[in-house]
């Protein structure tokens, strides 16, 4: 990959602290509502699903929709949104990815069919692959002292953390003193004003060089995965072995395949493939995507447990997310101290082993399970495992790579996040629609609520296997190498948005 040059920010801008850009403390305030924004839009939209579902008849086989059609466009857009941030100029995307992301809320609050809806969080995930990548991108062109930049990368994640607990009380609140609506609508004023607030504030930058796009890369990547997912939504309608099921994984394994012979072949690939071929990288990617598959169906299953079995209300649902999130920061926070002696390796197995206990304690849930006793002390384990997995990715992710490949390899964590999130929540939402309708066909419509748990508990099987093959990868892959230091990042390879869009 040719390595592109940015746009040199003005000379006061590389003198140091105290004699940078006056306005970058203001920029990083713009920047920050953004991501609130996005952090905010995940953890509410996933509180206000149970009613958005009832109100729009969304069948259970395809509710995951609400789900997928955003982790897919983000995900399998990131790396080009990315590509065209630094090309076009990064204040530009941004601006219009706030105008987009805006637009395709406001088309979902006002959605009157399943179709719409779908259609909406599409569009928000486009245009949130087109804002995140260029919300990075400025804080480290504006922040060019080492201490400062990592004070500022500081306050961005904190805005992740903290944006997530905001959301899951605030979807509760909207959800049932309002509308399911505003957990969308809410997004409009936020970016208007983050809109605003950019056009003075914000400098512009590009990157100048070659510029060429990988667009076949980007349309086989996201075209296989989407085909994947409408397989598994296909298998929940049609059945595992019917001619369409098998048709769209045909279909996927033909895109996904062509996709990784265009990017050993192409000049500029969207991933070079050298990215992924180390060992540490290539297991970090892999566990990336069996954590977020396997964390972010429990978390759709637990929100209709909570509303639909115990009868929790939306707000009350948000709060009895909100230990694990605290749990997952805390542990995090001890993580970061502890890394540098255990090492990743120890780390992440040791994470990976405590998440897949939490699901297989979930395994066992009743119609009338209680929540202090049984749920939270699962909800608990399971943060305290992702916790320590997150933690060391980001590092073990970065091992090796060469200085102009650190981008994008800081962005295939979040990608392969996003990407195991789509796959997972079509996966088990197919398992569960599946294992409900036996068990009902077999013990009769009087059962439905019975075999509703049920379904949650197959689904949680399968997730507790997708956790335990990431802890088996880690201890089979990740390996620490004194002579493999990782690169410096171009961006945070931490997501709290995972947890933010599970919770």
């Amino acid at each position: 990959m040719t390595q592109l040059q940015d746009t040199a920010p003005a000379p006061a801008a590389r003198a140091g602290a105290g004699t940078g850009d006056p306005r970058r403390w203001l920029a990083l305030l713009v920047i920050a509502i953004a991501q609130l924004m996005v952090v905010l839009d995940a953890t509410i939209v996933n509180i206000a699903m149970p009613s958005a579902q009832q109100q729009l008849h969304i069948s259970d086989a395809n509710r995951q929709w609400i789900v997928t059609a955003y982790t897919l466009a983000f995900g399998g857009l990131l790396l080009l949104g990315g590509r065209i941030a630094d090309y076009v100029g990064r204040k530009r995307i941004f601006l219009i990815g706030l105008l987009g992301f805006a637009g395709a809320s406001a088309l979902g609050g006002a959605a009157g069919n399943a179709g719409t809806l779908f259609a909406a969080r599409g569009l928000q995930g486009l245009f949130g692959a087109l804002l995140a990548p260029a919300a990075l991108a400025l804080i480290t062109v504006t922040f060019t002292e080492e201490k400062e930049r990592a004070r500022a990368f500081g306050v961005f994640g904190a805005i992740s953390g903290v944006g997530a607990a905001i959301g899951l009380i605030m979807g509760g609140l909207l959800t049932e003193y309002t509308s399911w609506r505003w957990c969308l609508l809410v997004n409009i004023p936020i970016a208007l004003i983050a809109f605003a607030l950019a056009l003075p504030i914000v400098k512009e930058s590009r990157a100048h060089g070659n510029t060429r796009y990988d667009v076949p890369g980007a349309v086989l990547a996201t075209g296989g995965l989407l085909a994947l997912v409408y397989g598994f939504t296909k298998a929940a309608e049609d059945g595992w072995t019917a001619g369409v099921t098998l048709a769209f994984f045909a279909a996927a394994a033909v895109m996904l395949v062509g996709f990784v012979v265009v990017e050993a072949v192409a000049a500029n690939p969207l991933l070079p493939l050298r990215v992924v071929a180390h060992r540490n990288r290539g297991g970090s990617f892999l566990v990336s995507v069996l954590m977020g598959a396997g964390i972010m169906g429990m978390f759709l299953f637990m929100t209709y447990y909570f509303q639909g079995t115990l009868h929790y209300s939306p707000l009350r649902t948000g709060i009895a997310y909100l230990p694990f999130s605290g749990a997952l920061i805390v542990t995090a926070i001890v993580g970061s101290g502890l890394l540098p002696r255990v090492g990743p390796r120890a780390m992440m197995t040791t994470g990976g082993v405590l998440a897949t206990i939490g699901m297989v304690w979930l395994t066992q849930l009743k119609i009338d399970s209680s929540y202090p006793t049984f749920i939270l002390p699962a909800f608990l384990i399971m943060a305290a495992g992702m916790g320590l997995v997150f933690v060391p990715l980001g590092n073990t992710a970065l091992t090796g790579v060469a200085d102009h490949d650190a981008g994008v390899a800081s962005a295939m964590v979040n990608t392969t996040q996003q990407v195991g999130a789509s796959l997972g929540v079509a996966l088990l939402n197919t398992v569960f629609t599946n294992a409900t309708t036996s068990y009902v066909t077999a013990h009769g419509p009087q059962a439905a609520q019975l075999g509703v748990v049920h379904g949650y508990n197959v689904a949680f099987t399968v997730s507790a296997v997708l956790l335990a093959a990431a802890a088996l990868t880690v201890f089979l892959l990740i390996r620490r190498n004194r002579r493999d230091r990782p690169a410096e990042p171009a961006v945070p390879t931490q997501t709290p948005e995972l947890a933010a869009t599970a919770a």
